[in-house]
């Protein structure tokens, strides 16, 4: 199977191209240029394995949650390449793709959503897959639910936003790890081989919260 993948839910362009269980990948932080740079990424993928877009077999993105902008990017981007050909597309939590991307086996994932809350879920690994433990929710960090038991990481740039409120309840911290393109291809390969792919007509972002702004009287109210 020979799919790409994209992830621009954060501040990082991620491309990756899946190749019969070879994967490259490349990345750049470049925020508010996820629509300029992504395709372009995606053709020097394309080229160095000397493949043309008309030969892939899906499509696959990060669906959410994330920032709103970046969501719609990516989706739009996979749907675009899928339309024309007839490809099947797979949307792929970015809080799981976290918990690919960070090594461990129990993760907190965690980005900053703004307006002082967070998106959050946490994952463990199990038989090669990872089970939801807590579900994707838009929080405020202090009032986001502990996994049961011990050895959970907490992953994600919401770590380093609301480290103040996380420090104490996981074995360690790393806000460093972001998810990838790389990782959602990882995830979507084995869901593209059981046929898991939708239309590219069916999908879509997944937003968790659908408030963007503050009000003028929540401002004010601080």
């Amino acid at each position: 199977m020979k799919f790409a993948a994209f992830e621009t839910s954060t501040d990082w362009c991620s491309v990756a191209l899946w190749l019969d269980g070879e994967l490259a990948a490349l990345e750049r932080r470049a925020p508010n240029r996820h629509a300029e740079l992504a395709l372009p990424m995606l053709g020097r993928l394309l080229a160095a394995a000397g493949l043309a877009p008309g030969q892939l077999d899906a499509v696959a993105f990060g669906a959410g949650p994330g920032a709103f902008t970046g969501l719609r990017i990516a989706c739009g981007l996979a749907q675009g390449l899928a339309f024309a050909r007839g490809l099947p597309v797979l949307g792929v939590g970015t809080l799981e793709a976290i918990a690919e991307e960070s090594g461990a086996a129990r993760v907190a994932a965690c980005l900053d959503a703004r307006m002082r809350e967070v998106y959050y879920s946490c994952y463990q690994r199990e038989g090669g897959r990872w089970r939801e433990v807590v579900p994707p929710q838009c929080v405020a960090p202090q009032h986001a639910p502990a996994p049961p038991g011990e050895g959970w990481v907490g992953c994600g740039e919401g770590f380093a936003a609301f480290a103040g409120q996380f420090s104490s309840r996981f074995a360690a911290l790393r806000p460093e790890v972001r998810p990838s393109a790389a990782a959602v291809a990882r995830l979507a390969a084995p869901r593209l081989a059981r046929g898991e792919g939708l239309d590219a007509a069916l999908a879509a972002p997944l937003y968790v919260r659908d408030k963007v702004a503050f009000t003028k009287r929540e401002l004010g109210a601080g």
